[in-house]
C-alpha cells in the first residue's frame, strides 16, 4: 500500500506537468511575447551561476631552520591566529617538531611569505585542488534528496493502516539519513575551501628533502632490494638476539653429550673384554 501511494504521488506530479503542458501550448502569441523578456532575464540569472569561482582546497608544507625549535613555532601559531586561524596538532622537542594551522585561504599566500622572517625557509610547497564540481554535484543531490524527503511526508500523513506508516516511515528514514550525509559531506568540502592547513616543519639543521620517487622498473627493483635489505636485517637481529643464549646454553649442553658419549663408549669396551 505504501508503495502504492508512492506510485499516486508520482501519478500525480506527472500529471500536473501534463496539464502545465497543455496550458502553455493554449497560451495566446501576446502571453507567449510577455514571457519572453522574463526568460531572457531568467536565462541572464543563470549565467553567473556557470561562471562561478572556482572552489579550491588549498594545502602548503614549509621547512625551517630556526635555532630556537619551541619561539620558531610559537610564533607559526602567533602569525596563524593574527589572520583568522588557529592551531592544530603540534609536535615539538628542542631539536626539531611540527605545527598543523589553519588560516583562511585568502590568507595562506600571506602566511607562508610571513615564515621567511620566522626562520631560514628550506622548502616551501603549496598546493590548490579544484573541488567546484564535487560541491556542485553534492549541492544538486542534497536539493533532490530534500524533494523527496518532503514527498515522504506527505505519503506519511495520508497513511492509513500500520503497515504503510511503516513501510513509509523506514524509507524516509533511510532517505533523511541520507540527506544528512550530504549536508555533512558539503559542509566538510567548504570547510577545505574555506580554511586552508599548512604543515610547517621546524629544525635546528636543515631538513632533507624528500627523494623523488622512482617508478618503473628501476623502482620496483629498488623497492625489492630495500625489502630483501630490511628482512636479513631483521633476521640477523634476531640471531643476534639469540646469541648468548645459545652461548650460555649450548656449551653445557655440548660438555654433557660429550660425557654422556664417553662413557657409553667404556661401558661398551668393558662388555666386550
Amino acid at each position: 500500500m505504501g508503495i502504492a501511494l508512492l506510485s499516486l504521488a508520482v501519478t500525480g506530479c506527472g500529471s500536473g506537468s501534463s496539464s502545465g503542458m497543455a496550458a502553455k501550448d493554449a497560451a495566446p502569441p501576446q502571453a507567449a511575447q510577455q514571457k519572453a523578456p522574463q526568460q531572457e532575464n531568467a536565462g541572464q540569472a543563470v549565467q553567473p551561476v556557470q561562471q562561478q569561482e572556482r572552489q579550491l582546497v588549498r594545502t602548503a608544507n614549509v621547512d625551517l631552520r630556526s635555532d630556537d625549535v619551541l619561539k620558531a613555532i610559537g610564533q607559526v601559531k602567533d602569525r596563524a591566529a593574527a589572520v583568522g586561524g588557529f592551531a592544530g596538532e603540534e609536535e615539538s622537542t628542542k631539536s626539531s617538531g611540527s605545527v598543523t594551522v589553519r588560516v583562511p585561504s585568502a590568507e595562506l599566500d600571506k602566511v607562508v611569505r610571513d615564515l621567511a622572517s620566522v626562520g631560514e625557509v628550506t622548502r616551501s610547497e603549496v598546493r590548490s585542488q579544484d573541488v567546484t564540481d564535487q560541491l556542485v554535484d553534492v549541492e544538486a543531490r542534497i536539493a533532490t534528496q530534500k524533494a523527496s524527503v518532503e514527498r515522504l511526508r506527505v505519503l506519511f500523513e495520508r497513511a492509513g493502516s500500520t503497515s504503510e506508516v511503516a513501510q513509509v516511515e523506514q524509507e524516509l528514514t533511510k532517505r533523511q539519513a541520507d540527506l544528512e550525509s550530504m549536508q555533512r559531506r558539503s559542509a566538510s568540502l567548504k570547510g577545505q575551501v574555506s580554511l586552508a592547513t599548512l604543515t610547517v616543519r621546524v629544525a635546528t639543521v636543515p631538513i632533507a628533502a624528500p627523494e623523488p620517487e622512482e617508478v618503473g622498473f628501476f623502482g620496483a627493483l629498488a623497492g625489492g632490494w630495500n625489502a630483501l635489505v630490511a628482512v636479513v636485517g631483521v633476521i640477523l637481529i634476531g640471531v643476534g638476539a639469540m646469541l648468548p643464549f645459545l652461548v650460555a646454553l649450548g656449551v653445557p649442553a655440548a660438555v654433557v653429550v660429550y660425557l654422556l658419549r664417553k662413557r657409553r663408549r667404556v661401558t661398551r669396551m668393558n662388555e666386550a673384554a
